[in-house]
């Protein structure tokens, strides 16, 4: 059963029966939105990344995105860039997958971003969306959408965090501004 959240929620990984999450993955899909013309309606490419930024007690010590596919333990993998979005049609554009059981002890908090790397902003976007899956199974455990448009190029979308021994979801629907993870920065700091 999928939980839709909204911004500021927090839910625990944990299956249904109990047992603790293995491996998760983090999927954005998007769409261009249609743009009224003098011959029509048309879309534009929107190039979106997705980014994973690891933490040790609030220091960014590895992160995962198109240019660099793979977290240096090897925990965090990134599926690969896509450079359009709707590819899917309503399915994942982009994937982020997380071996939970692999994440070295010292990272406590996952970022996951998205910034739009052309520079169009989210009012050129929609049906945009970031879901937490149970990568054993394929079952959506969580699913954030983002709402309406913006004037801003990208949004710190969700974080996931260790509580105890298990973890826990959050979404965090933040607009920002930048074209790359490293932009973004000063705007996730203060979400950890």
């Amino acid at each position: 059963m999928t939980v839709n959240m909204t911004k500021g929620q927090a839910i625990s990984l944990q299956k249904a029966d109990g047992g603790t999450l293995t491996a998760v993955r983090m999927g954005l899909g998007w769409q261009a939105a249609k743009r009224r013309g003098l011959f029509g309606s048309r879309t534009r490419e929107i190039d979106l990344d997705a980014s994973a930024v690891l933490f040790a007690d609030k220091q960014p010590v590895d992160v995962v995105f198109f240019r660099h596919l793979q977290s240096d333990d090897g925990s965090v993998r990134h599926t690969g860039d896509n450079l359009v979005g709707g590819v899917g049609q309503g399915g994942d554009d982009e994937s982020i997958l997380v071996d939970l059981q692999r994440v070295p002890v010292h990272i406590d908090q996952i970022v996951f971003t998205v910034n739009s790397f052309t520079g169009q902003t989210f009012q050129e976007v929609q049906n945009a969306f970031c879901r937490i899956v149970d990568e054993t199974n394929g079952q959506e455990l969580a699913r954030y959408t983002l709402d309406g448009g913006g004037q801003y190029t990208a949004q710190i979308m969700a974080k996931v965090s260790r509580v105890g021994g298990g973890w826990q979801m959050t979404a965090l629907g933040n607009p920002a501004n930048g074209r790359t993870f490293q932009d973004l920065m000063p705007a996730i700091l203060p979400q950890l």
